[in-house]
């Protein structure tokens, strides 16, 4: 067999497996979608019934009025929107510090923000719900069941795997930039805020996406951190609503829907930026 046609050969099989693999993914949410859109008794008599001609477009309002999903949206959207504010602005801060100054301790400083996430999140969830009920016992400042206290959580979790990134994607850009900033009269600061931050908008935007989607897609603390409705994000309330309406199929998979599309179509929306982002921090580091 010649060299080109095993290259033929090769690329059909992997282009084959690489469509195999989207198909599998993202059939779940094809079937989540087809499913909201037929009735419970047809979801219940089995795949034959299933028909789309008359779409069951009242599932998603049926849905919206049994459980109010838009307090779950503007929580979701808070919590999730100052968490990624927050822990975006102090990655780009630490991320190009640990990326252009050679201070004492930062080697050891850099390999204790990646080894933070060698320990499983699970096991601060006493320890910060003790010091969130020592922070209110003794200063009076309520933390659980309030927008902060979740914003604060969120942050310390994700600020130190975007400063990763976010160092990495410095490390890429050339420092001779710097340097003939500086050469036109630029300080330190300007040259950063005038040609560095431009050049790495891709890698923000990717680090953004990642802590939002990560804070967005988060129940455990958000399940024990928070009882309220008016603090509760959306995984909680999906889980609440699968807890008191688990025979109501259509309306499941309508509240899924509604949880998972709208972030799927941000996503590809801003995809050429995430991947963009990721793999120029990956270049070195």
């Amino acid at each position: 067999m010649s060299t080109h046609r095993k290259r033929s050969v090769s690329s059909f099989l992997l282009t084959s497996l690489t469509w195999m693999i989207v198909i599998v993914t993202i059939f779940p949410i094809i079937w989540m979608i087809f499913t909201s859109l037929h009735s419970n008794d047809q979801i219940l008599n089995g795949i034959t019934s299933f028909s789309l001609t008359k779409p069951q477009w009242v599932n998603y309002i049926n849905m919206w009025d049994t459980v109010n999903f838009s307090i779950y949206f503007r929580n979701s959207l808070l919590i999730c929107g100052a968490t990624t504010l927050l822990a975006g602005t102090f990655a780009v801060l630490a991320g190009y510090a640990l990326a252009r100054f050679d201070f004492p301790g930062s080697k050891a400083f850099s390999m204790s923000i990646i080894s933070t996430q060698l320990i499983p999140g699970i096991m601060f969830l006493f320890p910060i719900y003790l010091m969130f009920l020592w922070i209110k016992n003794t200063f009076g400042l309520p933390m659980i069941n309030t927008y902060w206290g979740m914003i604060l959580v969120y942050t310390a979790f994700y600020t130190p795997i975007s400063i990763w990134i976010m160092r990495g994607f410095f490390v890429s850009i050339p420092r001779d930039l710097e340097e003939s900033a500086a050469i036109d009269g630029c300080s330190k600061f300007q040259a950063f805020y005038k040609i560095i931050l431009p050049l790495s908008v891709p890698g923000i935007i990717a680090t953004g996406i990642f802590i939002f989607l990560t804070a967005w897609d988060e129940l455990l603390f958000a399940w024990v951190l928070t009882t309220s409705s008016d603090v509760q994000t959306i995984p909680v309330g999906i889980r609440l609503f699968v807890g008191q309406y688990n025979t109501r199929y259509d309306l499941l998979m309508a509240a899924s829907t509604v949880v998972t599309v709208p972030v799927m179509v941000v996503f590809f929306m801003t995809q050429k930026y995430f991947i963009s982002g990721m793999t120029a921090g990956a270049v070195k580091g």
